[in-house]
Parts: C-alpha cells; sequence; structure tokens
C-alpha cells in the first residue's frame, strides 16, 4: 500500500512539473509572437514577466493576452490531466484508475457478480449526453478551432523520435496558430443566431463523437477481456453499451423566440443528413479495406446472393459503380450498400433504405460472411465499428428535444380555446381541478379544437406549428430523431396533461385499444424547490392518466433542474432536495409499475450540479441508475470535456462505467437514520440563512451593482435572452447568468451561503448529530460529494474582490451592510468545511490548489481593470457611448471567465 501510494504522489510531481515545462513553452511562444507583432507593452503582462505590485489601466488588448494566456494554461492543464492518467495506468495498472472499465469489473469480479449479470444491467441502461443551447458560453468557435489545433501540436511536442528540426517546425506551427488567435479576436461583435449554435454541436456530433464510440469500445472490450470475464462470456455487438446522443439546440424553445417551427425542422433534417453522411464515410472507409479477392478465399454463397439481388434491386446507375471490382465481392456489397443510401449524390438509385435496420440486416452479411472465412480480425477492426455506428447514430445522429415553458402553454390552450369559440380565461385562471376536468373531458376525443385556416394567438400558432413540424418528421422518417417534449416549470399535473391537448391540434395524438394515446413522451423538468417537493405527487397522478397509461411503454423520463432550486434555496436545501426528490419519484414509478429515467440538468459549476462524474453517480440515490443516465452537457462543459479525443473518450467512460458499476457494486449507500437528520437540520437551516439574504430590501440593489449582470444582459455571448420574459425580476433571471455574474465577481455566493451558519447552529442545538457529521461524512457518498463541492467553491471564491466589486454598490449603507453579511458567512463557512474535512487544501487536494495558485496574479489585474471598466461604462450618458465601451468590458468578461474556466 505504501509503494503504491509513493508511485502515485509521483505520478502527481511529474504531472505538476509538467503542467510547469509546457505552460512555460507556451508562454514563451506567446511572447515571441507578441513581440514580432509589435506588442512588446504586453509581454510584462504574461505569467513569468509579471512583476509584483504593478497595477493601473491595463494596454489596449491587455485583456486579450492574459486571455490567451489563460488559454493555454487550460490546455496544458487538460494534455497534463491525460498523461498523469496514463502514468497512473503504466504504474499501478487501468484497475487503479477510479471511475473507468478496468476499476469497476475488478471490483465486481471481486464481488462474484457474473458476466451475464453485468452485461443484463447493461442492456437495461441508456446512457445518453444531450447538448444544449447555452447563454453563457463565452468563447467563439472560431477561437475554438484554434485551440483544438494548439492541443494537438503540443501532444505531438512529445514525440520522441522527432528531431530537433521536426520539433522547430512544431514551435512554428504553435506560434502561426497563437498569431491566428491573436488576429482573430475574443469575443462576438454581433450575438450568434441558432443557425451557428447548431452548427458548433454539429461538429461534435459528427467529427468527435463518432470517433469517440469506437474508442469508448475498444476500451470496454480490452476490459472486459484483461478482467477475466470473457473466458465464459465473450462479447456479441449487442453486448455493447447503449449510448445515445440528444440535443436541444434548435429545439429549445423556453424564452427564446428565435427557435420557430422552422428552425426545428431545419435543424432535424440537418441531423438526419448529418448521420447519413458520417455512416457513408464510415462506409467509405470500410470499402477501402475490404478488398478481399475471390481468387483467395471461397466467396460464401450468401454474399453471392445479396450482391446479386442489390445489383438487381438498385438499378444501373449502381452496377456502375462495381465495374472495377469484379473480383472483390465483400467490396462490391459495401459499394451497393452506400449506393442504397438516402443522400443527393445517391439520386436515380433505385430501391434505397428507409431506416438504419435494413443498412444493419446488410452489414450483418458482411459480418457473417468474413465469419465464415475465418477473417475474425476483420470483424473487430471493421465490422463491429460500423454496426455499432449503426446503432448508435443510425439515420438521426441526435434525438433532438423540444422545450417549452408550462406558463407559455397555458397561454397557448386559451388562445385554442378561444378560437373554437370559449373562454380561454376559465383555463388560465381556473383551479387545477377545474383545469383537469377541462383537460379530461378534451383528451376523451382526437377531434381537434380549430382547423388548419383559422387564426390563432400567438402562442398557440407556435405551439401547432412546432406540433405540426413533429408529426410531419414523424410521418416522414418515424421517430428515432424525435426526443421529449419537455415541460419546464412543471407545478401541476394540469401542465403535463396541457401537452397532450396541443398535441392533439397537430395529429401527435392517436387511438389505441386503450383510449387516445401521445406519440411522443411528454416529461417534466421540475426546477424550483416547491417542484420538487411536490414532483411525486404530480407523477403519481399523471402515472395514472389514462392517456399516459395508454401512451408510456414501461418507462418514463424525469428531468431533474439543479440550477433554480440552487438559485431559490442555496446548495444544501437543494441538493437535499433533488435527493428526496428522486427517492420519493423511485417510490412512485415502483407503485405504477413504471422504470423511472432521472434527466439530470446540470451546469457547468458547483451551484448548477456540476461535479466530478464519478462522485456525482456514487451520491445519487440507491436505484437511480437501472434504467441508465441522461444528463446536459452545457456551454462551455462542451469544449472542455470532448473537444480532444482522449479527454472526451475519458469523459464518456466515467459515464458510462459509472453508471453500470456504481448501480451493481450498490455504491449509492443509503445514509443512517442519523445523517439523514444531519442533512434535513443543514438544508432547512442553510435555506433559512440564503433566502433571508435573498429577501432583503436591498439586496437586488446590490446584487445588480456589486456583479457585472447588466453587462451579462446586452453580451453576444449566445443566442437565447438572459432572462425569460424580459421582467427584471430576479425570478424571471434564468439560473446561468446568476451564477456567472456571482463567479466573474468571484463570490461563488450560490455555491457556499448559507451552509456555515447551518453547521454552526447543528453544532450549537445538535451537538450529538454535530459529531455524527465530522464521523460519518465520508461513509455517504452523497454528502461526501456535495461537502467537496462547497468547499471548491469556497475556494474559487476572493474576499478581496468580493470587496472591491462591492465597492460598486453607489449607497454605502447597503454596501456596508451586505457585504460584511457575506465576509461574515464567507468565513464562517470556510472555517466549518475545514475543520470538519480536516487538513488544509493544499495538502489534501494539491493540484486542485496549483491551478488557483498559478491564475491569482492575471486575475488580479482583470478584475481590477473589470471595475474600473464598469464604472466608466456605467457612467455614460448616451447608448452610443455605451456600445463604444462594451466590447473592452466584455473582453475582461471572457478573459476571467477563461481564467476561473468556467461561467454558468
Amino acid at each position: 500500500m505504501a509503494a503504491r501510494s509513493g508511485t502515485w504522489e509521483r505520478v502527481l510531481r511529474d504531472g505538476i512539473a509538467k503542467i510547469d515545462q509546457d505552460y512555460k513553452f507556451l508562454i514563451d511562444c506567446l511572447r515571441e509572437v507578441l513581440e514580432s507583432l509589435g506588442h512588446k507593452d504586453l509581454v510584462p503582462l504574461l505569467p513569468g514577466y509579471l512583476k509584483a505590485g504593478e497595477a493601473g489601466p491595463l494596454p489596449e488588448r491587455g485583456a486579450q493576452a492574459i486571455s490567451i494566456a489563460f488559454q493555454l494554461l487550460n490546455l496544458v492543464e487538460e494534455n497534463a490531466a491525460q498523461q498523469a492518467i496514463r502514468a497512473r495506468e503504466m504504474a499501478l495498472g487501468e484497475k487503479h484508475q477510479s471511475g473507468l472499465w478496468p476499476h469497476y469489473l475488478k471490483q465486481l469480479k471481486a464481488s462474484k457478480v457474473g458476466a451475464k449479470k453485468i452485461l443484463g444491467r447493461i442492456a437495461q441502461q441508456s446512457i445518453e449526453p444531450v447538448l444544449t443551447g447555452h447563454p453563457t458560453e463565452a468563447k467563439r468557435w472560431t477561437v475554438l478551432d484554434q485551440h483544438r489545433e494548439l492541443y494537438v501540436l503540443l501532444v505531438q511536442l512529445e514525440n520522441r523520435m522527432y528531431t530537433d528540426n521536426e520539433r522547430l517546425r512544431i514551435r512554428e506551427k504553435i506560434k502561426a496558430v497563437l498569431e491566428r488567435l491573436w488576429r482573430t479576436g475574443e469575443i462576438l461583435m454581433t450575438k450568434p443566431d441558432v443557425r451557428s449554435e447548431r452548427l458548433n454541436a454539429l461538429y461534435y456530433f459528427r467529427e468527435r463523437f463518432p470517433i469517440i464510440l469506437e474508442q469508448l469500445d475498444d476500451r470496454f472490450r480490452c476490459a472486459w477481456e484483461q478482467s477475466g470475464y470473457a473466458q465464459r462470456s465473450p462479447l456479441s455487438v449487442s453486448d455493447y453499451p447503449r449510448l445515445r446522443f440528444g440535443s436541444w439546440v434548435g429545439g429549445d424553445r423556453d424564452g427564446h423566440p428565435l427557435v420557430t417551427a422552422e428552425v426545428t425542422r431545419e435543424t432535424l433534417l440537418e441531423l438526419r443528413t448529418s448521420a447519413l453522411e458520417v455512416l457513408d464515410s464510415r462506409l467509405k472507409r470500410t470499402q477501402g479495406r475490404l478488398g478481399l479477392s475471390s481468387f483467395v478465399q471461397q466467396v460464401p454463397l450468401m454474399l453471392e446472393d445479396r450482391i446479386k439481388s442489390l445489383r438487381k434491386a438498385c438499378g444501373p446507375l449502381a452496377a456502375e459503380r462495381l465495374e472495377h471490382h469484379q473480383e472483390e465481392p465483400w467490396r462490391q456489397l459495401v459499394i451497393l450498400i452506400r449506393a442504397r443510401l438516402p443522400l443527393s449524390g445517391n439520386a436515380g438509385i433505385e430501391s434505397q433504405y428507409t431506416m438504419p435496420s435494413e443498412v444493419q440486416e446488410d452489414v450483418d452479411i458482411l459480418d457473417a460472411s468474413l465469419r465464415e472465412v475465418g477473417a475474425n480480425s476483420l470483424l473487430r477492426e471493421d465490422i463491429l465499428p460500423l454496426q455499432r455506428l449503426i446503432q448508435v447514430f443510425g439515420f438521426h445522429l441526435a434525438s433532438l428535444d423540444v422545450r417549452q415553458n408550462s406558463a407559455f402553454h397555458d397561454k397557448a390552450v386559451a388562445q385554442l380555446m378561444e378560437a373554437a369559440g370559449l373562454d380561454g380565461s376559465r383555463f388560465l385562471n381556473g383551479t387545477e381541478a377545474e383545469r383537469i376536468e377541462f383537460l379530461n373531458t378534451e383528451l376523451q376525443s382526437l377531434r381537434p379544437f380549430v382547423r388548419p385556416e383559422m387564426e390563432l394567438g400567438p402562442e398557440a400558432r407556435n405551439a401547432v406549428d412546432t406540433y405540426q413540424t413533429l408529426y410531419a418528421h414523424y410521418k416522414e422518417y418515424g421517430d428515432a430523431g424525435l426526443g421529449a417534449l419537455i415541460v419546464s416549470m412543471t407545478r401541476s399535473v394540469s401542465d403535463l396533461l396541457a401537452v397532450y391537448l396541443l398535441c392533439r391540434e397537430a395529429g401527435l395524438m392517436i387511438k389505441t385499444e386503450q383510449g387516445p394515446a401521445c406519440l411522443l413522451p411528454v416529461v417534466p423538468l421540475f426546477e424550483t424547490l416547491d417542484d420538487l417537493e411536490n414532483s411525486s405527487g404530480i407523477m403519481d397522478t399523471f402515472l395514472a392518466h389514462p392517456v399516459t397509461r395508454a401512451s408510456k411503454s414501461n418507462r418514463q423520463m424525469i428531468m431533474l433542474g439543479y440550477s433554480d432550486s440552487n438559485k431559490d434555496s442555496g446548495i444544501l436545501a437543494s441538493q437535499w432536495a433533488l435527493q428526496a426528490a428522486q427517492e420519493d419519484l423511485l417510490k412512485t414509478g415502483k407503485r405504477h409499475g413504471v422504470e423511472i429515467q432521472f434527466f439530470h440538468g446540470r451546469g457547468g459549476t458547483v451551484s448548477r450540479g456540476a461535479g466530478p462524474t464519478h462522485r456525482f453517480l456514487e451520491a445519487l440515490p440507491e436505484g437511480s441508475l437501472l434504467t441508465g443516465l441522461r444528463v446536459t452537457e452545457q456551454g462551455e462543459t462542451v469544449a472542455q470535456k470532448f473537444t480532444n479525443f482522449r479527454t472526451a473518450t475519458y469523459n464518456m467512460e466515467l459515464l458510462m462505467a459509472g453508471t453500470t458499476g456504481v448501480s451493481l457494486l450498490n455504491l449509492n449507500r443509503k445514509p443512517s437514520d442519523d445523517l439523514s437528520k444531519v442533512m434535513s437540520f443543514l438544508a432547512s437551516s442553510s435555506r433559512r440563512t440564503y433566502e433571508a439574504f435573498l429577501q432583503d430590501p436591498d439586496f437586488i440593489t446590490f446584487y445588480r451593482q456589486a456583479t457585472v449582470i447588466d453587462v451579462l444582459e446586452v453580451s453576444r455571448i449566445g443566442s437565447r435572452p438572459a432572462r425569460r420574459t424580459g421582467q427584471m425580476s430576479l425570478d424571471d433571471l434564468r439560473a446561468i447568468p446568476w451564477v456567472f455574474s456571482w463567479t466573474q465577481a468571484r463570490f461563488y455566493f450560490p455555491g457556499w451561503y448559507g451552509v456555515g451558519s447551518a453547521i454552526a447552529d447543528l453544532k450549537k442545538q445538535e451537538p450529538r448529530l454535530y459529531k455524527v457529521l465530522c464521523e460519518g461524512y465520508a461513509d455517504w457518498p452523497f454528502l461526501r460529494y456535495v461537502l467537496f463541492n462547497i468547499e471548491s467553491g469556497l475556494a474559487s471564491a476572493n474576499p478581496k474582490w468580493m470587496k472591491a466589486y462591492a465597492e460598486l454598490v453607489d449607497d454605502e449603507t447597503v454596501r456596508q451592510k451586505l457585504i460584511r453579511r457575506i465576509i461574515r458567512e464567507y468565513n464562517r463557512t470556510e472555517r466549518e468545511i475545514d475543520t470538519i474535512l480536516g487538513g488544509a487544501l493544499k495538502a489534501r487536494r494539491p493540484r486542485f490548489h496549483k491551478t488557483l495558485i498559478e491564475r491569482e496574479d492575471d486575475l488580479d489585474i482583470l478584475h481590477a481593470e473589470q471595475i474600473r471598466l464598469l464604472k466608466d461604462w456605467r457612467s455614460c450618458s448616451t447608448d452610443r457611448e455605451r456600445n463604444a465601451r462594451l466590447p473592452a468590458l466584455l473582453l475582461t468578461v471572457n478573459a476571467i471567465a477563461s481564467g476561473l474556466r468556467t461561467t454558468g
């Protein structure tokens, strides 16, 4: 054990040394670029050249220079993290790398869990990351392209086989990328539209995830074989994890008027076309590899028969493509498969495929015929990746969810009623019982309210057009590319039943033996604390409803929002409410004979549900992973997790292996009764402290003046507005800019406020339970996960800059009153967390501590500059002045986001 500990410490030291070495190299390259472009005045701002104590306004483009330096540090840390994983695997073996397949399979083997049970659980689970539109992805996508190239070049430098001249050439390429980065500019001068966000999402679906899939499958197969399970249970193609992908880009219209029915239609078609192009590209690769000659091996009869059949079915155009491959039957079949894909280049080819299962049947013939001639390595390297690509991406690439707010649906229903000659206000203003009675009556019939030519109110027209678009796609292509109909701010059963009524207007309701049923799943999104607490009661009624029973299979998806509950009540109350809601919802599903699949709406910060993936999975309630995992990937986290292949493979494997391993090993341990009491006390106490602060009559004034929220509201960072309806209220503000604004000013307020007071109250009022907390938190994965995340938020916050931003508040009485409360609670929380966790952060989490310290000097410069620019911008008397000064201010937002590695 001591030797193992020493090895890991050496790996850690080497990793930190590598960060220093690579970062110095890249900063030197950046210095040379800046000097060559005539910007020697900016060199003193770079790490290693920065002189302590220097202050004053930044030179022109100084913020951009610091921002690029931070981006280089982020790249270096990402690469070093992957190298550390490699080094640990080499020194200790893959089984000692937490959260991955070798780690969990070793534990399963030791626990005598058989192969059949593992494969059965994998077959039961669906893993689905969902890319969402995000209003706080601060980097331009063309900047992300430069980051991808830099990362590849940095990795190339590690190849010791390169000569000095070759390494010098790589260095010159790095400098060229840095110059492009410098000349590109950091900020968007116009707000991006949904189409540009869609193209960004498509990049990952097309260019990253198909390649990552092949690497994931390789790692799973190797781990399966090395664990010994393959001896009795060799893997077939159907045994691999059920991976899927989802998207909100082009479908999420909650408070986003730019996402129209036409945008959704275009998105669905682009996803389909891209899926077919990805499949064609992979088939082209397979075609190039399968040049097996009929003179070298006997051609199986099944292969000959299928080629003859397809030549006849596809017509003369397809036959022409086979002329130069007469002695290569396997290649001929692949050519014919490609010819049948419904792509524009195959116009004129007869008998095209209509669904991916038809392609799979022909690929299965390739598989069987290669198996017959004993080409087993070709099956593994060429056919399995193709079969898996079809399984995962089909003809749809990713399923598109459609999300809308329940209040929007209410207006749409009322307007439909008005168009039909009914009093819509009765629905808008009715009690829940009256609304349900009305909906139940209407849902007994498939007769729509209105005819196509009738004029409708704006919300009704929007909803009907959207659902008609979905129905048209369903009729043409089936449901594979269609995701869930998600109802944000679900607060009652009628919020869900109203969607059935809107679907009826578009043809999405059908008649079944059990009665009317909906073709697409209706999914609640429970976001606020009150809604989470009421969720099981809502679902109990919804699951019992005749339309739901007729519509569902045996699985109901439920989305849980991590952001709004935290925004309203603080981190402890939010996390405990989410935990309790999941436990209650699982029980509700069991009563109805329905499997519950949770869809976790996590963001990029602790305040919005972020945290280490495997620890997050272990912290979930028992039974919550039985059906798999659906989880959002948002904003800057998409680029951080999935831009580079090894990082992307690692992050995806954490999701897949963790979901299976945690559920089978029962790592979601239930707490003792005393620990549950501890958490209930802390949640209740912290909520009182948190809400009392937000309810202070001067809070909004303080918040708007001490943070950059007003800058974010006019920024061009994302296509979606910062507010749902445009009202200037805390309730209307989205949780993402709420977190972003606190983060920029280094408060990290939603991630820790109220925690210190709650622990102090527990210590004073319930000393026995306080002892239980200190001695037992490490045995409960949930509480350990929450406390470590709170510590991360505290460590990232900075009281010096909290006070400096508070100086922006005009009213001194308001300023002093509220900043004193914040600092007092910060100090109390830091003290209590340190006492419980024990030991200094530097000793327990050295890499995390180092990255914080590494960034602080340059962040000091940026915060000072941002505060100066904020004062200047806010003092402008005309919009023209404000618009002229906004770009420099936005550049500081961008640079600080790079330095902190997060927005919202």
